[in-house]
């Protein structure tokens, strides 16, 4: 569905307070999946309609020396998956083939992001959209196969990153722990 055929415009899409970011060292031993340190930004909008509505950027591959140290850093990914997923949430989770993203300015744990998506692939509308926003650090999680403790999987984690600065977060719901500044 077009922009012409009833679907959102990109220009309904404005981001909105409250985004963030977050890591995630994760493996998959049962498939053979090694440990990969990726990133997931979310970039809530305004309510669309009265409903709520969100661009989710996860599994980006940056090789960031630190949390502290992502200004600069950037990714492409050409197709869905292939490594990240793109998807607005609005009435539904839809996929946007590709993705371009850069970090272009950092203020202690938020960083101000420059996404673009592109390739409708669920019929939300637009073809692309581009957003710019400031996003607050909300840990880096650690669900690893392994890690049996806080202080086996924060030791793993700095084996990926610099992770002075973090501190386990007790009880942190799910299989991972979690780790804030």
């Amino acid at each position: 569905m077009g922009d012409d055929e009833g679907g959102l415009n990109a220009r309904d899409l404005v981001p909105a307070a409250g985004g963030e970011w977050h890591g995630l060292l994760f493996d998959n031993q049962a498939v053979g999946l090694p440990p990969a340190l990726t990133w997931t930004f979310r970039v809530p909008f305004e309510p669309v309609g009265g409903f709520p509505a969100a661009l989710d950027v996860e599994w980006v591959p940056l090789e960031a020396p630190g949390w502290r140290s992502m200004a600069g850093l950037s990714a492409e990914s050409g197709s869905f998956a292939e490594p990240a997923e793109a998807s607005v949430h609005h009435h539904g989770h839809h996929r946007y083939d590709r993705v371009s993203l850069s970090v272009s300015e950092q203020d202690g744990s938020r960083i101000r992001v420059l996404v673009t998506v592109s390739g409708d692939l669920d019929g939300l509308g637009p073809a692309s959209i581009t957003v710019d926003a400031w996003l607050s650090f909300a840990g880096i999680r650690v669900q690893l196969g392994d890690a049996a403790s806080a202080e086996a999987a924060l030791a793993r984690l700095a084996s990926f990153t610099d992770v002075e600065g973090l501190a386990e977060h007790p009880g942190a719901p799910g299989v991972a722990f979690l780790f804030v500044p």
